[in-house]
């Protein structure tokens, strides 16, 4: 929880609490906090400083460390699990869990993914489904593997991390 600060608004005294999470123009002008890791947002820092995060909606329920994938609703930018099963390649990544119709702080890939669980160090990760990882890259030659993405997500730092690359994916 943020600390709170006194504001006068219309003639009164309000407590107000610091944004730790920045949606652009509209927090213009709004005191930072430190988020729950003691660090300040990504969405706060000015372009070319960390990664290059984005707020898009989300269309479904997230948990941290899923793989997202970024598609237009209805012409407006959102975002739900990546599946290899399904056609949705994997164009990012969340560290926190997010409810539906909420924004998620979407991750670029090329970056370290801190959320995941049960990974091999060293060991090499292909997109699964539902926003999940495999060690198992799909058969292209298993005609049940059919119009399914093989995408290659990167390595395993940790039992906890994978580095994440941004490399293109193959439509089976």
């Amino acid at each position: 929880m943020a600390q709170k600060f006194l504001v006068r608004q219309g003639g009164k005294t309000l407590q107000a609490e610091a944004a730790d999470v920045s949606a652009g123009v509209a927090d213009a002008g709004r005191i930072p906090a430190l988020g729950s890791d003691g660090r300040l947002s990504p969405t706060m820092m000015p372009p070319g400083i960390g990664a290059e995060t984005q707020l898009i909606t989300a269309t479904e329920n997230l948990a941290a460390g899923s793989f997202v994938n970024i598609y237009s609703d209805g012409g407006d930018l959102a975002v739900r699990l990546a599946d290899n099963s399904n056609g949705r390649p994997a164009d990012g990544y969340i560290q926190t869990a997010v409810l539906m119709a909420q924004d998620a702080l979407v991750y670029p890939l090329d970056g370290v993914n801190a959320n995941l669980s049960g990974l091999t160090p060293g060991a090499e990760y292909w997109l699964g489904a539902a926003g999940a990882v495999t060690d198992t890259p799909l058969d292209e030659n298993d005609v049940a593997n059919a119009n399914k993405i093989s995408q290659y997500i990167g390595k395993a730092k940790s039992a906890t991390e994978l580095i994440t690359t941004d490399d293109s994916y193959v439509v089976l």
